[in-house]
């Protein structure tokens, strides 16, 4: 794929930014560059490979670092209902913001 200076100028109008012939000229021949490295990846045969969790899992095998799913902390809605300037059915009361 292969971006012309029409097409970035549309880009620019679309962005609602200023550019100016220079920085089309350079935003046109950067942005060609993108595109040809993403069509070398592409052409890259990948349909052998297992996809890896983590880049390092190529060099050595590395465990998933899990945690147990258990609860650390207890229940403080006493303690934290103590601060409330209103409170009902242990929920925090607050003025009506909205009409």
């Amino acid at each position: 794929m292969s971006l012309t200076s029409d097409d970035i100028h549309r880009l620019a109008k679309l962005a609602r930014i200023n550019i100016t012939p220079v920085e089309t000229e350079r935003t046109l021949r950067e942005l060609n560059n993108i595109f040809s490295m993403v069509e070398t990846l592409q052409a890259v045969d990948t349909a052998h490979l297992v996809p890896l969790c983590h880049p390092i899992a190529i060099i050595q095998e590395m465990p998933l670092r899990l945690r147990d799913d258990a609860v650390t902390e207890t229940n403080a809605r006493e303690a934290n209902m103590v601060n409330a300037p209103q409170q009902e059915n242990g929920l925090f009361l607050v003025p009506k913001v909205l009409e």
